[in-house]
């Protein structure tokens, strides 16, 4: 019986699947081309289901000899006396269970030649078959900074030479890295890798795209075809809006669902309503795809990016090497020019993230602003929730901002950080996050009303008058007639009983009361 695939490649045989081939197109005209080019996406995004499958047909055909080749057992190697032996060895290793003659690569190679072998290897090899040999090298960006150089030059001195000794058709180089983080990987600002430049063979750098509503709709169907297990319509569309198509997002919900949650109860129809506990579950246990992913928000050229799009900050330019980068780690998109988290899910990941450790000192029984003081008869008491975070603010601001990295995010940081204790009484927050919105809105939820809340630093003459219209917009949204609206003052020459207010404004026959913090 097939099942929803959350760890490694799939294949149609174990697992339900949409074939990452209808993802990306155009790459086997570029081997037919000889070319040598980078196929880019983030992880677990099916890069390694295509890799593997497009070899198993080339292999099948009469055109090509293909070989997929993980580099991962040469990973951080950075001096090339063992990084080139190590990437001669994983290509040897790799033919063993092919189609190829596996007993003939790298035969007699001298490792001690580092700076030829790896070239050599691949040109006596290609001397005996009696077919072109076509190479996907995957998790090719994980090489260390002279193993990284020197493979890419030993490829680049075969390419050119091809024309008069045999060597590999066509190459991808494959990871989560385009080729310019290559670049930027091995080749600071202050240095030059000269006129032989290993990065002038490539031709194209490809993405896997994320998966549409209709194949999310098409991979679920295929498990109620084989099991009688139907997903609703409103789950299938609350999974396409929360997970925008990442393909392991995806599959997660569903394994999450049918064998975590209903322990493989396959008379339950899924709900709407269990896709949503599934990602509640998925937030909170972090699996490693979320972990691995979230490590990247350490980072300074993540940070340049992720930060301004918390804040809602105006332009970054999306051709610089952070944007870039942060696009092809999956944690970002572009929707109408705008900058915003990649899908819900990673949104409220990252904010979880950055503001855990505030999270964690709130939950501790000596702290006094405790949840429950603010709850009454099924309602929040909002004026008395934000007069507690005026005074927790006053008296905590330096030391937390202190204590953060993204220093310019950190009042919207431990504000979400002091909400989120509506979420464990049994709230939820819904979070708006985008580059140039000019402030971070966010939703409370709570025994079914609504408090829609916009976050905003004190920038400009008009900061006031651009806020609450903002807010009264952000209110119409959520169909509700009353909202918050906090300004942080983060300026040091005013003082604090200048910056704490709350004062009450009508816009457009709405209520926005103004918390100056």
């Amino acid at each position: 019986m097939r099942y929803f695939n959350i760890a490694g490649p799939c294949n149609s045989s174990e697992h339900y699947m949409i074939e990452a081939a209808a993802r990306l197109h155009g790459v086997e005209e570029l081997i037919d081309r000889k070319q040598y080019f980078v196929i880019h996406a983030a992880r677990q995004s099916g890069k390694t289901t295509y890799l593997q499958d497009l070899a198993n047909r080339l292999n099948a055909g009469a055109k090509y000899y293909a070989l997929y080749c993980s580099l991962e057992s040469a990973q951080n190697l950075t001096d090339p006396k063992e990084g080139i032996p190590a990437v001669v060895r994983s290509i040897k290793a790799h033919i063993r269970y092919t189609v190829l003659p596996h007993s003939e690569f790298a035969k007699d190679a001298d490792y001690t030649d580092y700076n030829n072998v790896l070239r050599t290897s691949l040109t006596d090899f290609c001397m005996l078959l009696d077919k072109p040999l076509v190479i996907f090298f995957d998790e090719a960006d994980c090489l260390g900074e002279g193993t990284l150089i020197l493979f890419l030059r030993q490829l680049r001195n075969g390419y050119n030479a091809r024309s008069a000794v045999p060597f590999v058709h066509s190459v991808a180089l494959v990871g989560v890295s385009n080729i310019r983080d290559y670049k930027a990987k091995i080749r600071p600002n202050s240095e030059s890798l000269g006129s032989a430049s290993p990065f002038n063979i490539v031709t194209e750098a490809f993405t896997l795209r994320n998966f549409t509503k209709e194949e999310i709709s098409h991979l679920y169907r295929q498990h109620t075809d084989e099991i009688g297990q139907v997903f609703e319509d409103d789950a299938i569309d609350l999974v396409w809006k929360q997970t925008q198509g990442q393909p392991w997002l995806v599959n997660a919900v569903a394994y999450e669902v049918i064998v975590r949650m209903l322990q493989s109860d396959y008379t339950t129809p899924i709900t709407a309503a269990l896709v949503n506990d599934a990602i509640q579950n998925i937030i909170l246990n972090r699996p490693t795809h979320i972990d691995s992913l979230l490590e990247r928000l350490k980072e300074e050229r993540v940070r340049n990016i992720i930060e301004p799009v918390i804040i809602g900050k105006g332009f970054i330019d999306k051709d610089s090497d952070d944007f870039l980068y942060t696009r092809d780690l999956g944690l970002i998109r572009v929707v109408n020019s705008v900058i915003e988290p990649a899908n819900p899910i990673y949104a409220e990941v990252i904010i979880r993230k950055l503001s855990s450790f505030t999270q964690e000192e709130l939950k501790e029984p000596n702290y006094p602003y405790q949840m429950p003081r603010y709850l009454n008869a099924g309602r929040i008491d909002m004026d008395y929730l934000m007069r507690d975070f005026q005074q927790f603010w006053r008296e905590n601001s330096e030391i937390w901002e202190e204590r953060y990295d993204y220093k310019e995010a950190a009042p919207h940081l431990v504000m979400m950080a002091f909400l989120q204790r509506v979420v464990n009484g049994g709230g939820q927050i819904t979070r708006e996050m985008a580059s140039g919105a000019g402030r971070l809105d966010l939703c409370l939820t709570y025994e079914g009303r609504k408090y829609p809340i916009a976050l905003k630093l004190r920038y400009g003459e008009k900061y006031m008058e651009e806020g609450l219209a903002q807010t009264a917009r952000y209110m119409d949204l959520h169909g509700c007639n009353e909202g918050w609206m906090v300004v942080f003052d983060r300026r040091t020459t005013v003082k604090w009983d200048d910056k704490l207010y709350v004062k009450k404004e009508t816009v457009n026959g709405k209520t926005v009361t103004v918390v100056g913090v």
